[in-house]
């Protein structure tokens, strides 16, 4: 296998997409994670949260540092983060397990009374998010069509709409990475062993089947 296939495999032979092999957290969380549809809210409030935590930093980072995200911002259940005052914000700034960052602290908090707003009018975050998933992608997946492609224009718009509502620290790129996570769009590999499994998550969400 090469660069150009964007895979690596394990001891094992299993093969993976080539950005999860730098440790067995990450390859856990590809495995079972990235791809995989999505339509709880507060895991897509939690992921939207930490992309934006993530900014100038790897994911490989926030995601060492999940557990104690999770401590600190209640379980990332909005209607507690959007109580969370200047005493929370001291609070957090003091805790060395999270990433100490005035901007993006205050962003989450900010986020959480916007997606209040937000479920108040379209039912749920997962229903908003999903009319955003992108129509346009590869029957194969490969790194140079997903080069060739790009930010889909649902990033885009997706990360404009937000803005407007008044959330922070979601641009397209953000948009695109909750995108990728979520499940909104399968960007495993061609050959990646996971991608089947994903794709099969997809499709039961889009048939109703699946919740979460």
């Amino acid at each position: 296998m090469s660069a150009r296939d964007g895979l690596f495999a394990d001891d094992a032979g299993v093969r993976r997409c080539a950005w999860c092999r730098a440790s067995p957290a990450y390859r856990a969380y590809h495995d079972g994670e990235w791809g995989f549809a999505v339509r709880d809210d507060t895991r897509l409030f939690e992921k939207l949260c930490l992309e934006g935590f993530q900014a100038g930093l790897s994911w490989l980072t926030i995601l060492n540092k999940r557990d104690a995200f999770r401590r600190a911002f209640a379980g990332f259940d909005a209607v507690r983060v959007a109580r969370f005052r200047e005493r929370d914000i001291a609070r957090l700034l003091a805790d060395a397990a999270i990433v100490r960052h005035r901007g993006k602290i205050e962003s989450a908090i900010n986020n959480a009374r916007r997606l209040l707003e937000l479920q108040a009018e379209a039912g749920s975050l997962a229903s908003y998010a999903w009319r955003f998933e992108p129509a346009r992608r590869p029957a194969r997946v490969t790194p140079a069509r997903l080069r060739a492609l790009g930010l889909p224009p649902e990033a885009t718009a997706m990360a404009k709409d937000l803005k407007r509502r008044g959330w922070t620290f979601v641009g397209p790129t953000t948009v695109y990475a909750f995108m990728q996570a979520m499940g909104l769009v399968n960007d495993h590999v061609e050959g990646c062993h996971a991608r089947p499994a994903a794709e099969a998550a997809r499709h039961a969400v889009a048939r109703g089947v699946a919740s979460s």
